[in-house]
């Protein structure tokens, strides 16, 4: 199969309240599908919305603040856990069609949360990709993800991966990555900014691989909707509030083709943007640069990757 249809579903999320953003990605995942996409991409945290407070509400990082307790406790109570039944609708729909759906969301692991990057299969079980090093006051949410989850999905046209907003500036991630042969790598963004595409770009071009950049759309409103739906805090509204201005993720998705050049640019509203692939340019490029075997130096570096899971406690019998 040379050809590949595809589309990224730049769409605002529904903020917090996650039962009701995965009704949203169903709808808008199965518009894209029956629109011929057999592969899928949704930005970074769809499922909960990206939390804008930490970088747009003044306040958001002190000490013991009441709304940025808030706001924890509601994510933890909200967000997505291994086997979530009300994920189901999303593997039905991969199941039923084939197709490839690539979507992000806060999940919890006993105590804490992870920014996940989950690729759903037909007929199999959910691949993780739990970002390694959250961004600067990321880390007031999220914690750290380990080499678990670095991996690619074996689809019948080729593999599929993806890497979370600043993974694409960690080199090592990089050529780990690349080594695992990607045709298609869904990079995952808030909002697709020019220092984005531009690291979007440079990936498709260093991995030799068609690159789908996903940004989200996303509005001070969204948040104060998503807070009613998952319930209501009157500190949380309180630091939502204290946000400036109003569009604050602008979409600005691409889909990007190996030698770099843009096959498709979304806008900065709500849409899905389609495109078909020939995956026969990747071979044609890999005769110039292939980072991972002519282009690289074994003798010279080696990287080693430690896929063990990090639990922070061994249980031993």
């Amino acid at each position: 199969m040379s050809k590949l249809n595809v589309a990224i579903v730049q769409a605002a999320p529904i903020p917090l309240a996650i039962g009701d953003g995965i009704e949203k990605a169903v709808r808008l995942a199965r518009e894209a599908v029956e629109d011929g996409a057999q592969l899928v991409a949704f930005g970074e945290t769809f499922l909960g919305g990206y939390p804008l407070w930490l970088d747009e509400a003044p306040g958001a990082a002190l000490w013991d603040h009441p709304g940025t307790k808030a706001l924890h406790r509601i994510l933890l109570e909200q967000a997505v856990v291994a086997n979530d039944e009300r994920l189901l609708p999303l593997q039905e729909l991969c199941d039923e069609s084939g197709a490839v759906i690539s979507i992000g969301a806060h999940e919890r692991v006993r105590q804490s949360l992870y920014n996940n990057q989950m690729t759903f299969r037909p007929g199999l079980p959910v691949l993780d990709h739990r970002k390694l090093v959250p961004t600067h006051g990321e880390r007031l949410v999220w914690m750290r993800g380990d080499g678990s989850t670095l991996g690619v999905h074996q689809a019948e046209w080729g593999k599929v991966g993806s890497l979370i907003c600043w993974e694409h500036w960690m080199p090592l991630a990089r050529a780990a990555m690349h080594n695992l042969g990607e045709s298609v790598h869904v990079a995952c963004w808030p909002t697709v900014r020019e220092e984005y595409a531009l690291a979007s770009r440079h990936y498709a071009m260093e991995g030799r691989c068609f690159v789908l950049a996903a940004g989200l759309v996303q509005a001070k409103e969204d948040l104060f909707d998503g807070l009613e739906r998952a319930g209501g805090d009157a500190p949380a509204r309180e630091l939502i509030e204290a946000i400036e201005g109003d569009a604050l993720n602008r979409g600005g998705s691409i889909i990007i083709a190996p030698d770099a050049r843009i096959v498709a640019l979304a806008g900065e509203g709500e849409e899905i943007l389609h495109a078909e692939l020939d995956l026969s340019e990747i071979g044609q490029g890999l005769a110039s640069l292939d980072t991972d075997g002519h282009y690289s130096r074994p003798d010279v570096f080696e990287l080693t990757v430690d896929r063990k899971p990090k639990g922070g406690v061994t249980w031993a019998n």
